[in-house]
C-alpha cells in the first residue's frame, strides 16, 4: 500500500498521484514563445507518470523576465505554444500547471549556462539590451547584483494588471492549475522580505504591509481563475538569512492566502540573504511544508532534495505535505514516477508496466514475461544453440 499513488482532488481537478514536477526555468524561449524544446521537455514528464507538471516561471511582462530566454504570457500570440503543451500533458494523463512570475530585482540577467551575470549589450548574439529592473526598494538582492528602481504607485498598478492578464492567457491556454511565484528573491518575494523591502508607504514596514501586494495579486488571480480549478502559491518559507522572512511570517502569509481561496502552498526557501543559514540536506524544506500545513490547514507541496521513492512516500504518508515536487531529480530521471510505483509495490504485479504509456508498456510487459521464463541472468549463461 502506498499513499504517494493515491489520487488527489483539488477542487474539480484530480491528480493521478502526489508527484509533481517543480517549475524549472529552461531559458530556451524565443521572445517569450514556447518552442518544440518545451513540448518535448514537459511531455517526457507526463509520459513518465507524474501527476502534476508545472511549466516553468513564465513572465507576465517583457521587463519581468529573468533572461531573454524566459517563457512569457504578456502577448496573446504566446498562448498557442503553451496550449500545445497543455493539450499533450492532459492527453498523457498529467495535470498541466503553470507558474506566472515577475523577476523584479533578478531581471535582465544572462542565462545561467552563459554565465548568469548582468545582461550585457550583446548576450551571445541576441543583441538584447538590458531592460529596466524594479523591486520593492532600490536595493540589490545581494552584492554584485543590479540596483533596481523602487516601484511607484503606477508601477504597482501595472504589475497587478500584468499578472491578471497573464492569468487570463494561462486559462485560455488550457492549463488546469495556476501558481503565483512569491519566492526566491523575485519581485513579490522582494516585497515580503524585510531585507529588500524598506518602503515607508502602505506596502512596506509591518508584516501586514509587506504582504499587501502579493495578497492583492493572489486575490485578483482567485477572482479570475475558475472556481473549479486550483490556485497554488510558491513561497520562500524562510529567506536564506535568519534576519529575513521567518517561518512565522510565512504561516501568517499562508493564513491570509487560505482566506483568499488559495488551495496549495508550494514551500521552497531562500533567494534573499546569503549564506544560507538554515539546515540543509535531503528533504531540508519538508519541515516548513509540514508546519505550514499543520498551523493553517492548507494543503502544501514539499520540494528540495527529495530523491528517493521511499523518501517521497514518507512525506505524504506521514502527513508532512500533500504533494511532493521534484526538480533536479525529475530532470535526471523523467520516469521517476513510474519507477517509484514499481519500487513501492503500487504497480500491478502481474503486469507491472500497465501504467506506462501504452506505446511503451506493451513492449516492457512482454520483456518482463520473457525474463520471468528465463529466470535471473548469470555471467555464464549463453543463448541456446
Amino acid at each position: 500500500m502506498t499513499q504517494l499513488f493515491d489520487p488527489l482532488t483539488l477542487r474539480s481537478v484530480t491528480l493521478r498521484n502526489r508527484l509533481a514536477v517543480s517549475p524549472m526555468c529552461q531559458y530556451d524561449a524565443l521572445d517569450g514563445f514556447a518552442t518544440d524544446y518545451h513540448l518535448v521537455h514537459y511531455g517526457k514528464f507526463a509520459l513518465g507518470g507524474f501527476g502534476l507538471v508545472m511549466i516553468e516561471a513564465t513572465a507576465v511582462s517583457p521587463e519581468g523576465r529573468i533572461t531573454h530566454g524566459d517563457l512569457g504570457l504578456w502577448d496573446d500570440a504566446q498562448i498557442e505554444g503553451l496550449a500545445s503543451i497543455a493539450t499533450f500533458l492532459k492527453k498523457q494523463g498529467a495535470v498541466p500547471a503553470i507558474q506566472i512570475a515577475h523577476a523584479g530585482p533578478k531581471a535582465a540577467m544572462q542565462r545561467p549556462y552563459y554565465g548568469d551575470g548582468p545582461l550585457a549589450a550583446e548576450d551571445h548574439g541576441r543583441g538584447d539590451h538590458p531592460w529596466p529592473i524594479v523591486s520593492a526598494s532600490a536595493l540589490p538582492v545581494a552584492e554584485g547584483w543590479l540596483v533596481p528602481t523602487a516601484l511607484d504607485t503606477e508601477g504597482i498598478i501595472k504589475v497587478r494588471t500584468d499578472f491578471a492578464a497573464a492569468a487570463q492567457r494561462a486559462l485560455a491556454a488550457g492549463v488546469e492549475a495556476l501558481e503565483l511565484h512569491c519566492a526566491h528573491g523575485y519581485l513579490l518575494n522582494s516585497f515580503l522580505s524585510p531585507l529588500t523591502n524598506k518602503r515607508s508607504d502602505e506596502y512596506g514596514g509591518s508584516r501586514e504591509n509587506r504582504m499587501r501586494l502579493p495578497l492583492e495579486i493572489a486575490r485578483e488571480l482567485r477572482a479570475i481563475w475558475p472556481k473549479d480549478k486550483p490556485l497554488f502559491v510558491r513561497i520562500s518559507a524562510v529567506d536564506g538569512s535568519r534576519a529575513g522572512v521567518t517561518i512565522e511570517d510565512s504561516i501568517a502569509f499562508a493564513r491570509e492566502l487560505a482566506r483568499i481561496g488559495v488551495d496549495v502552498v508550494d514551500c521552497s526557501t531562500g533567494g534573499i540573504g546569503t549564506p544560507y543559514e538554515y539546515p540543509n540536506g535531503y528533504g531540508y524544506q519538508v519541515p516548513h511544508a509540514e508546519r505550514i500545513k499543520a498551523e493553517t490547514g492548507l494543503r502544501t507541496m514539499a520540494v528540495g532534495l527529495i530523491v528517493d521513492p521511499r523518501q517521497a512516500e514518507a512525506v505524504v504518508a506521514s502527513g508532512q505535505a500533500d504533494l511532493v515536487a521534484l526538480g533536479r531529480e525529475a530532470l535526471r530521471e523523467p520516469n521517476f514516477a513510474l519507477h517509484a510505483e514499481q519500487a513501492l509495490g503500487a504497480a500491478n504485479p502481474d503486469s507491472p508496466f500497465d501504467n506506462w504509456p501504452p506505446q511503451i508498456g506493451w513492449w516492457l510487459n512482454g520483456r518482463e514475461r520473457k525474463l520471468t521464463r528465463l529466470g535471473p541472468w548469470a555471467p555464464d549463461q549463453e543463448a541456446a544453440a
